[in-house]
């Protein structure tokens, strides 16, 4: 469990990133944290494995300050996935998911063939392994990326807008991913987005913020689709936006979400995240409506 307790960051040119961020992220979940440039979302990753350190306040995993921590050693007990993937591109796709485990003392033989195996973990032909990163598609990079953060077993996995440098397809196809790799793997996943739409397909929770760190809303996304808390939060979720203003109904054997023509949108299902109808996927903004035309 990761726990920010009053967390402010200051930077030295007099930005106030985060101020007076507290939040409780729950084990063997994902969190995501959602917003637009300047809600300080990237900075609360990065403070997790200290690559940035708060300026006040306290962050704790399983009630441990990370303050007392040395900073490379947590880094390496957390896996972390970037944009563009990070790879260093000098070494070889199963060199570099190797490259934590190197570092930690693991040796060699055994290194390479957890990262084989890790290849099929997250869908890649054993044949890529001896390639470059620049003999790689973006996608196929990513994949590589998120094989590294999970290289050495990790209890949570940071991942800073992962998906924001590929096309739409292949986007898509690296989310369904992602979802699989949760089911099986049950990590505690924080993941930072400023795409509403894929908050809600990837969250189990969650958080909206607005600038400067603050909280605007947390739930499950059928939560804050049926209930937004305030007019900024239904203008960025799209609850506002005619068609697609939703609405809980009780219907049945459960509860649904229903548009403004009354259309069903998704059902609830345990855990809260609106689930695909007979009509196709929860439309989340951005998507066509249940007619198939844009909006």
């Amino acid at each position: 469990m990761i726990e920010f307790r009053s967390v402010s960051k200051q930077f030295p040119d007099g930005t106030l990133a985060v101020e007076d961020f507290s939040l409780t992220l729950p084990s063997h979940q994902t969190t995501v944290l959602v917003g637009s440039s300047g809600s300080g979302k990237t900075t609360l990753l990065r403070m997790i494995n200290r690559m940035v350190d708060p300026s006040s306040g306290a962050i704790e995993i399983d009630g441990v300050g990370i303050h007392t921590l040395e900073p490379v050693q947590l880094r390496r007990r957390i896996g972390y996935v970037m944009q563009n993937s990070g790879l260093l591109p000098h070494r070889t796709v199963i060199d570099n998911v190797a490259t934590v485990p190197l570092l930690r003392g693991t040796p060699k033989k055994n290194a390479r063939q957890d990262a084989l195996a890790l290849l099929d973990t997250v869908g890649l032909d054993r044949s890529l392994a001896d390639r470059y990163p620049s003999q790689l598609s973006g996608g196929q990079q990513q994949r590589v990326g998120v094989a590294r953060g999970l290289a050495v077993n990790p209890n949570i996995l940071l991942m800073d807008e992962p998906f924001g440098a590929v096309d739409p397809i292949v986007r898509a196809e690296l989310q369904q991913e992602l979802i699989r790799l949760q089911s099986e793997l049950g990590k505690t996943v924080v993941f930072v987005t400023h795409d509403i739409e894929e908050a809600f397909l990837l969250g189990d929770q969650v958080v909206i913020l607005r600038e400067g760190g603050r909280i605007a809303q947390i739930g499950s996304p059928a939560e804050i689709l049926a209930n937004p808390a305030d007019d900024f939060v239904a203008s960025f979720v799209g609850a506002d936006r005619g068609k697609r203003a939703l609405h809980l109904e009780r219907r049945g054997d459960g509860d649904v979400l229903v548009d403004s023509e009354g259309r069903l949108a998704g059902v609830l299902v345990p855990g809260g995240r609106p689930h695909e109808t007979k009509a196709g996927p929860f439309p989340g903004p951005g998507a066509p409506a249940q007619g198939g035309e844009p909006q």
